[in-house]
């Protein structure tokens, strides 16, 4: 009797342990009670471009692939070798791209719609090879654009200036700190609107930091310029922006 008596009984327990988990999993959490403002802040700081980023171009065309993609490496060594003897380390330059397009007597008209590739004649080959070249001195952008064209480069794909790695970083906790500084002004002026305090952060969120490139136009397209002397080209680096934004919680009393 006695047995059964202590198997009813823990049999109790374990079903009131359960209603009791039961009961517990199906509470609300407890809302938080902070009184909160969300503002957000854009911090910008302004310098000058420390990197230039240049794509040049070797192009050439031939009937013979051949014949096409030679004339090609002998112009773009010729290209690299002069870069490299005016003091831009190798590291500093890479292939961007290399094509090679045939170019087909219906390539600048429309073509009929049952018309294969099989049926349209090959005029000439065109062999495009482009290197970027990293520039860490902007003062001799104008400079290392003429020696690029003078050697061979009948184009220059894209020209622009930035920051380097460590002035990227240098100037975002710049624009990070502007950023904090103007959230907490906003907020502040906010909760003395309210007649309320602020007495400590919730919650912060960083936003990704913008740094553009500024493009140089006047370089673009300059596979007329090799064919005779001409002026140095002038490049001014100018300046640039770069910000930040963050969004802040700020609990209130």
């Amino acid at each position: 009797m006695r047995g059964k008596t202590a198997l009813l009984g823990l049999a109790l327990m374990v079903i009131c342990a359960a209603v009791i988990g039961s009961v517990t999993a199906q509470m609300p959490e407890e809302e938080s009670k902070d009184k909160l403002i969300h503002v957000s802040g854009t911090g910008k700081v302004t310098t000058t471009p420390d990197q230039a980023i240049i794509l040049f171009a070797v192009e050439t065309e031939n009937a013979d692939v051949t014949v096409a993609q030679q004339e090609n490496a002998r112009k773009m060594d010729a290209v690299i070798n002069a870069l490299k003897n005016a003091g831009i380390p190798e590291k500093d330059i890479r292939t961007a791209s290399y094509n090679i397009i045939p170019v087909t007597e219906n390539n600048n008209r429309p073509l009929p719609a049952d018309t294969t590739t099989r049926d349209l004649r090959i005029q000439f080959y065109r062999v495009i090879n482009t290197v970027e070249v990293t520039l860490n001195d902007v003062n001799r952008a104008g400079e290392i654009v003429d020696l690029a064209v003078a050697n061979g480069a009948n184009r220059v794909d894209r020209f622009a200036f930035t920051l380097s790695d460590a002035r990227q970083l240098e100037f975002r906790s710049q624009a990070l700190t502007a950023a904090v500084e103007q959230a907490r002004g906003d907020a502040d002026a906010v909760a003395a609107a309210l007649g309320k305090t602020i007495i400590d952060v919730k919650e912060v969120n960083v936003g990704n930091n913008y740094i553009p490139l500024v493009y140089d136009n006047r370089v673009m397209g300059m596979e007329k310029a090799a064919g005779g002397a001409a002026a140095p080209t002038p490049l001014e680096a100018g300046e640039i922006d770069v910000t930040a934004t963050v969004s802040i919680s700020y609990i209130i009393s």
